[in-house]
């Protein structure tokens, strides 16, 4: 059937400048998005599809619509007062210098660098104590700041360098190789790479993984067998040695190569789904070795982490739920034959290694704790930590002399410490001068009871002297799958939030991975409702105790955390005031026929598993839970146009569903970023814009006709 998008109504905005109590509402008429009669029959039962046609990324349809679409919307955001005056504290508080920790290869440290408003780090390096230079500065790919830099890998001597490129947003990388010294490029550029490091195999070449293209559109049309290859400078890419993943027995959706530090052995790790892995292990100095299976199912996660000559160190959840590291010799690697290293704990073990130690960090209820261990295993000290929040380094090469770690939790921006390994002693390295002081503010954590009694933890800041009256504006934000953990961190976004007396609320619900693999299995498949329940009762905490009410409210979550807000809104529309679904898997049905969307069956499952699997994911699918009649909350969907890992169709469909069935004056407005992907390497000039229409959107439908705190926008004026 012919795809027609109906004649647009005119868009007629009413609104009052005025600083009144309660703003006027911008009223506005959406473009009406055609219909057709597509249907699809799982196990007997006919589900329309009537949006299937947004699914097409190449029409010219869909791209009129995403033109109409974002023309009503930001009609609607220009209106909003304080729009502006967002923007503008979001770029003055911005605007500071931000430095990664520093890392050596060869003759040269090198570092990430931020002047404060760059679209792009910025990737410097210096020669013992000379004056550091510019290496790579990814501000130069493009002219709007949308292509960025998606990896970058040094040879052990750091003669040679190669980085991958993200343009527009897209999965799809490209490889440019360079003679470190002179930064001169060294061969043409590698393309059609994704989801994928750079592992070099000395000086030769390197490793890298890819998909065949395929046919129709490059940015949603499904990938599905993941290739490693090893490709040899001074050869063309068509040359480039298949190492794995060519056959139907070695058919898996991911696949990853990388070579161990001493250059001795290749690993490959094999995985149909995002949770389990196969494992296999290549002696590179043997010509004639092959790869040897050290895990053949994929029940388990597991990763070598590094060797001593044969001698293996794995991290597994294996048998072990909250991971632990076990040794096995390379010549009879198979699981039967591992010994631990350092035993599984009750908390989940994230560990690195450097400077000849492994450190163990360990989430405390999503609270970060380190300890140092020698290669004997022998615990030498805890390492005591600045604060109370999240830690991440502690990583370098065996013979680096000094390590570095950052520190950081919802109030306080990250900080890098120089770490001597030693004697576990550390000093601060660099501190950010950022116009935000933390002392003004606070982090509780609090535990409340979700739906079935269990206890869920969640990270509550806001500003002291907060009155809980149940009227401050409040962003409860959340994931809830994939094995994720949301820890402490910090962001300037949420900074500007809590500056005009927002309250930031991040609890840490099943499906994520704060208390291990157990907690991770409660909310995949027929237990994914235990994750909307942990949500829907961290709103009820915070309005039960007046941290806010159903009017402060707002819902926000990115990819698997849009779907969170979708299927929250769609079951509890009376709960919040805004929704903020980014990114989102919205259509439970479909979402395993687009890209790599298959790869997480192992959280969802899919409509084709069975009868029970579909009923189940057509039960809380949001784009088929939206339900006329409904008034729902304020919504703002948000996705990018070259969104290749969660298609923008998910979020096209869902807005159409919304804007047809919502009744009453919530506005229902889809904001669609151009030549932008699923958020990795996003210019800072669109984050800032970003933010500021988010922030302005929920302010204004929570009932503001003017920025809560005056006195910031004073202070920073003047």
């Amino acid at each position: 059937m012919k795809k027609i998008i109906s004649t647009l109504f005119i868009i007629t905005l009413f609104f009052s400048c005025k600083n009144e109590s309660k703003p006027e509402p911008i009223i506005v008429n959406y473009p009406v998005t055609a219909k057709v009669d597509t249907v699809d029959t799982y196990f007997g039962t006919e589900v329309k599809d009537p949006y299937r046609w947004l699914e097409d990324d190449r029409s010219p349809e869909t791209e009129a619509w995403v033109k109409e679409q974002n023309k009503t919307t930001f009609g609607y955001l220009e209106n909003i007062p304080f729009r502006t005056d967002l923007k503008n504290r979001l770029e003055k508080l911005w605007n500071y210098e931000k430095l990664g920790s520093p890392f050596k290869k060869g003759d040269y440290t090198y570092f990430y660098k931020n002047d404060g408003l760059q679209n792009q780090y910025v990737v410097y390096r210096a020669k013992g104590d000379e004056k550091p230079e510019v290496f790579l500065d990814p501000n130069t790919f493009s002219e709007d700041g949308t292509t960025s830099l998606a990896g970058l890998s040094f040879t052990k001597d750091g003669a040679l360098a190669a980085y991958l490129i993200s343009e527009g947003g897209s999965d799809w990388r490209k490889a440019i190789i360079l003679n470190a010294e002179t930064k001169e490029i060294v061969e043409d550029t590698l393309i059609d790479i994704k989801f994928s490091g750079l592992s070099w195999k000395g000086n030769d070449g390197f490793y890298y993984s890819s998909y065949d293209k395929p046919k129709g559109s490059e940015l949603s049309a499904k990938t599905d067998q993941h290739k490693v290859y090893y490709h040899k400078l001074g050869t063309a890419q068509k040359e480039d040695e298949l190492i794995f993943g060519g056959t139907s027995l070695e058919k898996h959706r991911y696949i990853g190569a990388s070579v161990t530090e001493d250059n001795k052995y290749l690993l490959i790790s094999a995985s149909v789904s995002t949770s389990g892995n196969k494992l296999f292990v290549q002696n590179l100095e043997d010509p004639n070795g092959l790869l040897i299976p050290m895990v053949e199912d994929s029940d388990s996660d597991n990763y070598v982490i590094d060797n001593i000559g044969s001698k293996l160190y794995i991290v597994t959840n294996r048998n072990a739920p909250n991971k632990k590291i076990v040794t096995v010799d390379a010549s009879n690697p198979e699981a039967k034959n591992w010994v631990d290293f350092i035993p599984e704990t009750e908390n989940v073990l994230s560990p690195s290694t450097g400077g000849g130690y492994f450190f163990t960090e360990y989430m405390v209820d999503a609270i970060s704790k380190v300890y140092q261990y020698d290669y004997d295993g022998i615990r030498i000290r805890e390492v005591k930590l600045p604060g109370i929040g999240s830690v991440s380094g502690f990583s370098g090469e065996k013979d680096d002399k000094e390590l570095y770690f950052s520190f950081t939790n919802y109030n306080t921006p990250g900080s890098t410490y120089k770490f001597d390994p030693p004697n576990g002693e550390y000093k601060l390295y660099w501190k950010p001068e950022i116009d935000f002081n933390p002392d003004n503010y606070t982090s509780e954590q609090v535990f409340y009871s979700s739906k079935d009694g269990t206890k869920v933890p969640m990270i509550i800041t806001y500003k002291k002297g907060t009155e809980l009256n149940g009227k401050n504006p409040t962003l409860l934000y959340a994931y809830g799958g994939f094995n994720v953990s949301l820890t402490p961190s910090f962001s300037i976004g949420n900074a500007v939030w809590m500056e005009q007396g927002g309250i930031y609320a991040v609890p840490n619900l099943r499906g994520g991975g704060e208390y291990g693999k157990k907690w991770h299995d409660a909310g995949i498949k027929t237990k994914k409702q235990n994750v909307f329940d942990d949500f829907i009762a961290a709103a009820e905490y915070l309005i039960a105790n007046k941290y806010t009410s159903k009017k402060y409210l707002a819902i926000r979550g990115g990819s698997n955390g849009g779907l969170l807000v979708g299927a929250t809104m769609t079951q509890r529309p009376d709960l919040m005031q805004v929704a903020l679904p980014a990114v989102g898997v919205m259509d439970m049905l479909r979402y395993h026929t687009f890209t790599a969307g298959a790869g997480w069956a192992y959280d969802y499952g899919t409509a084709e598993d069975n009868d029970e699997m579909f009923q189940y994911l057509k039960g809380y699918s949001p784009v088929h839970n939206v339900q006329a009649g409904t008034a729902y909350p304020a919504t703002l969907v948000t996705t990018g146009d070259h969104d290749d890992r969660v298609v923008p169709a998910h979020s096209f469909k869902f807005a159409a569903e919304l804007q047809e069935k919502q009744v009453g004056t919530n506005p229902t407005l889809i904001r669609i970023e151009t030549n932008a992907g699923h958020g990795a390497g996003t210019p800072v000039s669109k984050t800032i814009e970003q933010y500021a229409d988010i922030f302005g959107f929920t302010l204004y439908n929570m009932g503001y006709t003017a920025l809560p705190n005056q006195s910031v926008l004073k202070e920073f004026k003047e």
